[in-house]
Order: C-alpha cells, then sequence, then structure tokens
C-alpha cells in the first residue's frame, strides 16, 4: 500500500480539500490570500487615485485657470 493510500485511509472524508483558516470558517487558506492580494491592490489604487486627484486640485486646475487657490 502507498503512503497516499495510508494517508486517504487515516485522513478520510477531508482527504485532498483545502485546510480552513478555522474548522468553523468557511474560508480556505487560498481565499484569504486572495483575498489579501486583491484588497491590497484596490488600496494601492485607491491612494494612486487619490495622489492623482490632488495633483489635479491643486496644480493643474489652477495652472489652468479652472479655479483660484487661496
Amino acid at each position: 500500500m502507498g503512503e497516499a493510500k495510508r494517508r486517504k485511509e487515516s485522513i478520510g472524508d477531508e482527504f485532498g480539500k483545502e485546510e480552513r483558516i478555522y474548522p468553523w470558517l468557511p474560508i480556505t487558506k487560498t481565499q484569504s490570500a486572495d483575498f489579501l492580494k486583491w484588497t491590497s491592490r484596490g488600496s494601492w489604487a485607491g491612494i494612486s487615485l487619490l495622489v492623482g486627484w490632488w495633483i489635479v486640485v491643486r496644480f493643474v486646475g489652477p495652472a489652468a485657470g479652472w479655479w483660484v487657490v487661496d
């Protein structure tokens, strides 16, 4: 009998399933890593948009004569 069969017998129904973060929480470790990856990308996109907006409001708008900054 091979090692995989031994593990399958010892683990039972959970064999081949991905491990959860907590047994009572239906989120796997891969799902949590994907969530962190996408939220990090989203936050960096938000920061970039905020910096771009600040540049437009502070420099581009007054230089183009759209409004006056006091």
